[in-house]
C-alpha cells in the first residue's frame, strides 16, 4: 500500500471513527466465530487494524494482539480507545504491510479485515501471512469481493481517485478467486459466510502448509 493510501485513511480516520458500524449483527457475529477459534495464549496479529475496534473486542480472548494500520491518524486513535477501554494486551503499530518483516512462525491468528482487496497483490499478501503463522494457525478475513457487471462504473471512477491521491487502491476479485489463492497460498477453509450479494466475504483458514 502507497502514500497514496495512507493519505486517504488519515484524512478520513476521525469520520470513521465516529461512524457506526453499518451492519452491527453481521458484524457481532463474526467476532462470536472468531472468538470461538482462540486461546488465552494466543498471540495475534491484525492488519490494518484501522480505529481499534475489533481488537479491543477481541483482547479478552488471547494473550497479546500485535496491531498495525497504515494510518497514524488511524492508529492515534486506536491508542486512545484502547487506553479508554483500560487494556493493556494490544500493542499498536503504524506500518504498511508490503513492509512488514516477516518472522516465520510467530502467530497463532492473523486477522486481515476490509484489507486484502486494498492490496496490490492478494497472491503474495496471502503467502506472507502464510509465513506469519504458526503451525496450524488460524487466517481470519473479511474481504470486499467486488466481481459483479454492475461495478464497471467503479471501476472506471476509482483509478482516476487513485492518480490525484484522493481514493485508495482497490483490486477486483470474485468470492471464488478469493478461496482459489487461499488455497493456493497453504491454507484450508474451515468457516466462510457472505451474509449477502454485496457483503464482505468472512473467511477463517487454517494454514496446513
Amino acid at each position: 500500500m502507497g502514500n497514496n493510501s495512507s493519505r486517504f485513511w488519515d484524512r478520513h480516520a476521525e469520520g470513521y471513527a465516529k461512524r457506526a458500524i453499518s451492519d452491527e449483527a453481521t458484524y457481532q457475529q463474526k467476532l462470536k466465530k472468531t472468538q470461538a477459534y482462540m486461546t488465552p495464549e494466543m498471540s495475534v496479529l491484525e492488519i490494518g487494524c484501522g480505529t481499534g475496534t475489533t481488537a479491543i473486542y477481541h483482547a479478552p480472548y488471547v494473550n497479546h494482539i500485535h496491531a498495525m494500520d497504515v494510518s497514524a491518524e488511524m492508529v492515534k486513535i486506536a491508542e486512545e480507545k484502547t487506553k479508554a477501554a483500560q487494556i493493556d494486551n494490544i500493542t499498536y503499530d503504524c506500518s504498511d504491510f508490503d513492509s512488514l518483516n516477516v518472522d516465520n512462525e510467530k502467530y497463532d491468528m492473523v486477522m486481515a479485515h476490509n484489507l486484502i482487496h486494498l492490496l496490490p497483490d492478494r497472491d503474495a499478501a496471502l503467502n506472507k501471512i502464510n509465513a506469519l503463522l504458526k503451525p496450524g494457525g488460524m487466517f481470519v478475513s473479511s474481504t470486499a469481493c467486488l466481481h459483479s457487471g454492475a461495478l464497471n462504473l467503479l471501476r472506471l471512477i476509482l483509478p482516476i481517485g487513485q492518480v490525484f491521491g484522493r481514493l485508495p487502491l482497490v483490486r477486483f476479485f470474485s468470492s471464488r478467486q478469493f478461496e482459489d489463492s487461499l488455497t493456493k497460498a497453504g491454507f484450508e477453509v474451515e468457516f466462510k459466510w457472505q451474509p449477502g450479494k454485496v457483503k464482505a466475504f468472512f473467511v477463517i483458514a487454517r494454514k496446513v502448509s
